[in-house]
């Protein structure tokens, strides 16, 4: 299945509901430290609902120890900059979907890095800044998981 990868999120609930998308659609969950919140944080926990033990989640002390869990893999970092349209990829079982905090999204040298396949960004009106983050994990997943005939993950 996909695994959906947040580098540095600071809003909690938008995390919940990150491990509720986990946990209904089979995807991995991985948040790379530091976070703005702890994982037992009240918002969080609301927002993630009873799903939270229905969730591959997995916390990386940093983005060099998530790269070392996740590749080799085609990783496709979510940038409102990007020029390449979500929709345009084709999507594979193992793939990475990259995103960056929501103040800021994802820094210029973690777009650069060489472990990114490619940039990519979801389409959304020129006076935009940004995307609510759960909301573009949802959106990109379900097209990836759309993609591959919303087979089931294994096991």
């Amino acid at each position: 299945m996909f695994r959906v990868l947040f580098y540095h999120p600071e809003i909690p609930p938008n995390t919940g509901n990150a491990i509720r998308l986990a946990a209904n659609t089979g995807c991995e969950l991985h948040l790379v430290e530091p976070l703005g919140f702890t994982l037992e944080d009240k918002q969080l926990r609301r927002a993630g609902l009873d799903y939270h033990d229905l969730a591959r989640v997995r916390v990386h002390a940093d983005l060099d120890a998530a790269w070392h869990a996740l590749l080799p893999a085609k990783v496709y970092a979510f940038s409102a900059k990007a020029t390449r349209l979500y929709t345009e990829v084709a999507y594979e079982p193992g793939d990475v979907l990259l995103f960056g905090p929501e103040s800021a999204g994802l820094p210029a040298d973690v777009q650069r890095a060489p472990e990114i396949t490619e940039r990519v960004r979801l389409p959304m009106l020129p006076t935009s800044r940004s995307l609510n983050l759960a909301n573009t994990a949802a959106i990109t997943l379900y097209e990836a998981w759309r993609q591959n005939g919303f087979a089931l993950p294994p096991g």
